[in-house]
Order: C-alpha cells, then sequence, then structure tokens
C-alpha cells in the first residue's frame, strides 16, 4: 500500500477523533504549541532545561485557559541538540520529530484509540530519549500497524505482557515525569508507525532530514487518527 493511501485508511477508521487522553476533555482545553526552532519566543529559553521548558509549557496552556497543549509532527527543533542520542554521526544530527506530543501533568492516564495488543515494551534510558515506552499493535481490515507511546511511568510497563489485549478506549499507561522520561516536562509522544523494521519497545521518533522522505511515509501524521483542530 502507498503511504498516500495508508494514510487515507487511517483517516477513513473514523470520521470522529480518536482519544489517547481522557475523551470527556473538551476541545476547548486544548491548545497548539510550536516548539520549533522558528519560534522566537523559545530563542531565549534555555530548551535543554526540563524545569524552564516546563514552565516556558505551562506558562502557555495557562494563557490560554487550556488542559493540554499538543503538536510537534515535523518540526525542527533545536532540543535534541543537547543530547549525543541524537548525534551519534558528524553531520547527521536528528532534530526532525516525527510524532505528536500531547503535554499534561505527570500521571496523567493514557487509552488506546484503538482495539489493541502489546506489541512490546522497554525503558529506553538514553539521556533525552523515550524512557518506558510501549508499541500497541492493530490490526483493521487485514491491515496491520503499530501506535507508540513514549515518555510513561515505570508504572506503566511493570506487569505489561507482549500480546496482552486492550480495548478501544481502554487504560493503558500513565505519563511519567522528568526523573524517568529522558529528562522532559511530562508528555505523551504518539507516532503512528507502518513497518517497525524489528525494532522491539522503541522506535526512531525523530529522523535526520536525509532520512525524512522514509520517516514520513512510514510514520504518516498522528492526526490522520487524532483529528486535532488547527494541525
Amino acid at each position: 500500500m502507498a503511504s498516500n493511501n495508508f494514510s487515507d485508511f487511517l483517516s477513513s477508521i473514523s470520521k470522529e477523533p480518536l482519544q489517547v487522553l481522557d475523551a470527556s476533555i473538551p476541545k476547548s482545553k486544548y491548545v497548539l504549541l510550536d516548539l520549533s526552532e522558528s519560534n522566537k519566543a523559545l530563542h531565549s529559553i534555555d530548551v535543554s532545561s526540563s524545569s524552564k521548558l516546563d514552565t516556558y509549557i505551562n506558562n502557555h496552556i495557562k494563557k490560554h485557559n487550556a488542559s493540554v497543549a499538543y503538536g510537534g509532527y515535523l518540526e525542527v527543533r533545536n532540543i535534541y541538540k543537547r543530547s549525543l542520542h541524537f548525534n551519534k554521526q558528524a553531520n547527521d544530527g536528528r532534530n526532525i520529530h516525527i510524532g505528536i506530543d500531547l503535554w499534561c501533568p505527570a500521571n496523567t492516564p493514557i487509552y488506546t484509540p484503538l482495539n489493541a495488543e502489546v506489541h512490546s515494551f522497554k525503558n529506553n534510558t538514553n539521556y533525552g530519549d523515550y524512557g518506558p515506552t510501549i508499541i500497541l499493535k492493530h490490526t483493521i481490515n487485514k491491515i496491520t500497524f503499530y501506535t507508540l507511546y513514549g515518555h510513561l511511568s515505570l508504572a506503566s510497563i511493570k506487569d505489561l505482557k507482549v500480546n496482552q489485549v486492550f480495548k478501544q478506549g481502554e487504560p493503558i499507561a500513565t505519563l511519567g515525569d522528568s526523573n524517568v522520561n529522558g529528562d522532559y516536562p511530562p508528555h505523551l509522544h504518539f507516532q503512528i508507525i507502518r513497518d517497525l523494521q524489528n525494532y522491539e519497545g522503541d522506535y526512531p521518533g525523530v529522523c535526520s532530514k536525509k532520512d525524512l522522505n522514509f520517516y514520513t511515509g512510514n510514520c504518516p501524521g498522528p492526526n490522520t487518527l487524532l483529528k486535532y483542530e488547527g494541525f
């Protein structure tokens, strides 16, 4: 299936937005957040500091009387410069975000947007990495794909089992804090993956410019499922 056709398939799964946070949170409580390198407001913020970035994000949420800030798909971000995890090769730094981030408090419950089974999970402990991570497997109309949930709490993976089944809308995890989530303000990294390429409990959520064409095809925009406004 061509990448455009796969995106169309994802969009067709549900006319209504699918939920990874509490479905009772109204649309009016979500606000778009720009963490790209082109956001001039970030030029005076030390984005390598999780506490200073947390203050910026929380102020943005409060300013808009919101509960959740969201965004980030295909954003070019400076925050990844702080970690060798994204800069292992000279002149090939990974700085393009290929999931969507949902910024909200630690311990926020996370839900599966579709019927699923647990493919794999892992605590990715590199500095700037996901921390506890769950990958779910979905099969709809004989088409299989995966969703990744990063920056979770340690409790989220403590008693989890591979092949464990979750029904659409069931809680699967809670968000971690900066002590366990790779040193970020609390948030969910949600990503759709077509081909896992033999990864287990992990998959790149940030890519380099030279690999962007591949990853945009393999990891289509999460808004095909979530359908957030203005994004």
